[in-house]
């Protein structure tokens, strides 16, 4: 192993390592007791339902990691990445065909072997807790229309990145960067109203207590809201949520019918104020431009190391190429990957807390938050205790406790 290999090696395994640590305390982190926070919320089979489901999902979790280490690592010790290289090449086709189908191959072969997994977690982990929803007709469906747009979308893109690379020059990470950039915005910008629909059905909030309640609070905070979208959840999950999209006239918020189901007025008013709270805080901005700097940095180190005949080495490949530096590379980006995730995560679970204030503040009833996030937490079988650890590395959100106890916080 030369040394691009040992860094990639042991950013392969040590980031599952890491990650079974954290997952072996989470579990140890459960406790018996249900949190004083909590007594009236849960009962103590629904609490002791949710410590089963944490502990099931972490299991499977434990599974489907070792199972994709098993993966990587033998199909590049022996030598995977070479010999579809050479099948590749054998095609006599041009460098960007070529790149296309080899990373094309290699992410259905990946997407082919985690399916039984997907489908164990569906129809059998979430159907066992009440969640799944889903037919194998949708289930079917929703990977085809996954397939095509990723072949629409994603595959112009790539071939534009080989394509740049291949023939840019010194500039072609910032042409990269620059192209990347603007389909980030384009995607952002249809997927309210072309790609979502896609797979949801969305249909304006009838008129009623809900709809006034909700238009009430928006003129109070002089926030122009026209499209108040029910999304139908139900036809997939129990579970509960609501979302925030879209810029300018494509800008919606969407309430999933389950969530419409189970929480009060002022519940969901609470929960409305939070997304509200996130577009008026800027975190939508900021989630966007931190997504269009760490891709100018991918790019940049990218160009760095690509031609770098010691990373094509490392993976047993004779001859260098755009498509096979792309690949290698983003292996060997897996450490900063990690810690720029880490930090993003940081950023997003403070943002929740200034959109559960906003959401206090401007409402003027942190109950109604409290008692709403309470509500999503039992629909969900949140974990109720998570181990600290865990949390930094997986939660975008921070733990309900968390988040109530500040809001009860900021109420004194």
């Amino acid at each position: 192993m030369n040394a691009y290999a040992v860094v990639v090696f042991a950013s392969i395994v040590g980031r599952v390592v890491v990650g079974f640590a954290a997952d072996i305390l989470n579990l140890k982190a459960l406790r018996d007791d249900l949190p004083e926070e909590f007594a009236g919320a849960y009962d103590a089979e629904t609490y002791k339902r949710s410590q089963n489901y944490t502990r099931t999902r972490t299991r499977f979790g434990l599974v489907t990691s070792s199972f994709d280490l098993a993966v990587i690592l033998v199909f590049w010790l022996a030598g995977g990445f070479y010999h579809l290289d050479e099948v590749v090449r054998s095609w006599n086709w041009n460098e960007i065909l070529a790149g296309l189908a080899y990373i094309g191959i290699l992410v259905a072969v990946r997407s082919a072997l985690s399916l039984p997994f997907g489908i164990y977690n569906t129809f059998v982990i979430e159907a066992r807790f009440g969640f799944n929803k889903t037919t194998a007709a949708t289930y079917v469906v929703d990977i085809v229309k996954a397939v095509v747009l990723g072949v629409l979308l994603a595959g112009p893109l790539l071939a534009g990145i080989l394509a740049l690379f291949q023939y840019a020059g010194a500039a072609a990470w910032l042409f990269c960067w620059l192209v990347t950039a603007l389909f980030i915005l384009f995607v952002q910008f249809i997927a309210p109203t072309w790609i979502m629909p896609l797979f949801n059905k969305f249909v304006p909030l009838q008129e009623g207590e809900l709809r006034q309640a909700i238009l009430s609070y928006a003129r109070s905070v002089d926030f122009p809201l026209n499209n108040i979208l029910v999304m139908d959840g139900s036809r997939r999950s129990t579970k509960a949520n609501a979302f925030f999209t879209g810029y300018g006239k494509s800008r919606r918020i969407a309430l999933f019918d389950t969530l419409i189901q189970e929480h009060s007025v002022a519940g969901l008013v609470a929960i409305l104020a939070h997304e509200i709270g996130h577009y008026r805080k800027k975190h939508i901005i900021q989630g966007l431009a931190v997504s269009i700097l760490h891709t100018g940095m991918l790019f940049y180190l990218l160009s760095i190391f690509i031609r770098q005949s010691g990373l094509f080495a490392a993976f047993y490949l004779q001859h260098s190429s755009i498509y096979g530096g792309l690949v290698i590379f983003s292996l060997l980006y897996a450490p900063i990957e990690m810690a720029v995730s880490l930090l993003i995560q940081l950023h997003l679970r403070r943002n929740e807390f200034e959109a559960d204030r906003y959401a206090a503040e401007t409402t003027k009833d942190p109950d109604s938050m409290i008692q709403a996030l309470k509500l999503l937490s039992l629909q969900n079988l949140s974990n109720l205790t998570p181990h600290p650890l865990y949390v930094f590395l997986n939660y975008s959100h921070p733990p309900v406790l968390s988040r109530i106890e500040a809001l009860r916080h900021h109420a004194r």
